[in-house]
């Protein structure tokens, strides 16, 4: 698989203020790269030193040569903060944005991949905030990229619009391009990426095909009994048990289990309140190897100057 994206020993310091440490990855034709952590993790910093628009120390390299000076059509960036005109339309933003290139798609397909075919014609700041992202999206198809980079590209989209992007972006892979997303969305991780890149402190924790994590460090399916359970009942279980003041949680717990268990509970005399089970995903990955919580909170704390959404302008 050719390279399209290499980032070695990446550093960037603001004064006393680490926000990335040493992070190296590499990113192949085709392939999708999901970085998940929470803000202030250092996934926009990354984002702007490779792609040149920040100053950072290591080697970074996009189609073997340095950000600066590689072709910007081959480029589609979505920085996580960006605000167009208000008052153009949709499809007036993403012709702007089609006639800063020698060559580019055509405007009304790129509005009808990101689900405004409708809506075109409505000024910017008149869509929702989801059909803005949509637009957003959209002045980063427009040049044909050949390496995406979308900084949390649904946030305040619907969930119906999220699965559209989704599939989108999916053919876009298939179709060979190399996509980097960032997301605090575990399910969106999970779902679009190849490789999943765990951050925290401006650290790459971890990397790893989203399965292989959760099968790694995800720890055991658990089964939550809610109620006033005895101590001794839940000592008795063959499971591994945890009892705390709201109930029991039984460790190991596979779904075909849960009626052993259960009857185990009815035989002990055991009236609890409800039942729920679950299992590791990529979110138990994140607090085991971090002991942090991936939330969306203030993004304020990764927010550098507003950078245009596509690979035309410097």
């Amino acid at each position: 698989m050719e390279e399209v994206l290499v980032a070695e020993n990446v550093r960037r310091a603001y004064g006393d203020t680490v926000a990335l440490d040493d992070v190296s990855l590499t990113l192949g034709e085709g392939e999708v790269v999901a970085l998940v952590g929470p803000n202030g993790a250092g996934k926009t910093t990354l984002v702007r030193a490779l792609t040149g628009t920040t100053d950072a120390e290591g080697r970074v390299e996009l189609f073997g040569t340095s950000p600066r000076d590689v072709d910007r059509d081959r480029i589609g960036l979505l920085p996580q903060d960006f605000s167009p005109h208000d008052r153009l339309t949709a499809r007036e933003l993403l012709a702007y944005y089609a006639g800063l290139y020698d060559e580019s798609r055509d405007v009304d397909r790129v509005l009808a991949d990101v689900g405004l075919a409708d809506d075109a014609g409505t000024w910017y700041e008149n869509l929702s905030g989801g059909q803005q992202r949509r637009t957003c999206v959209g002045a980063t198809l427009v040049n044909d990229p050949d390496l995406l980079l979308l900084d949390e590209p649904t946030t305040g989209i619907d969930p119906a619009g999220r699965h559209d992007l989704w599939e989108l972006l999916e053919g876009l892979a298939d179709a060979g391009v190399t996509i980097l997303v960032t997301t605090h969305d575990m399910e969106e991780a999970h779902r679009l990426a190849d490789r999943v890149g765990l951050l925290a402190d401006g650290q790459l924790v971890a990397m790893d095909a989203p399965d292989a994590l959760i099968a790694n460090y995800g720890g055991e399916s658990r089964l939550t009994v809610s109620g006033d359970v005895d101590e001794s009942v839940a000592a008795a279980l063959r499971y591994q048990t945890v009892v705390d003041g709201d109930g029991m949680t039984v460790s190991g717990v596979a779904p075909e289990d849960i009626g052993a268990v259960v009857r185990e509970l009815e035989e002990a005399g055991v009236d609890y309140d409800g039942l729920s089970w679950s299992e590791p995903d990529l979110e138990a990955v994140y607090m085991e190897l971090t002991g942090n919580r991936v939330g969306r909170g203030d993004r304020a704390s990764e927010r550098e100057p507003t950078a245009a959404p596509a690979g035309g302008e410097r």
